[in-house]
């Protein structure tokens, strides 16, 4: 079950209906996050865009580089 609320003064202030006993433990997940007054959300913004340029299968092998191979020969 979930329910809207809105932060007043730093706290999350419920509609008056809903009644949860004391020391419920909850999730609170924003619904928009905005990214125009944090530098660090910024920054990931963007590192995280799509790279058009780069070929479709990039990470398919990425991992080719590190498996170690055994040597036959001398």
């Amino acid at each position: 079950m979930s329910y809207a609320g809105t932060v007043k003064n730093g706290v999350v202030v419920l509609p008056p209906d809903v009644k949860l006993a004391e020391g419920t433990e909850v999730d609170v997940v924003p619904r928009d996050l905005s990214v125009a007054g944090d530098p660090f959300l910024q920054a990931v913004a963007g590192a995280a865009k799509r790279r058009t340029h780069w070929p479709r299968d990039y990470a398919l092998n990425h991992d080719s580089c590190g498996v170690a191979r055994t040597r036959i020969g001398p």
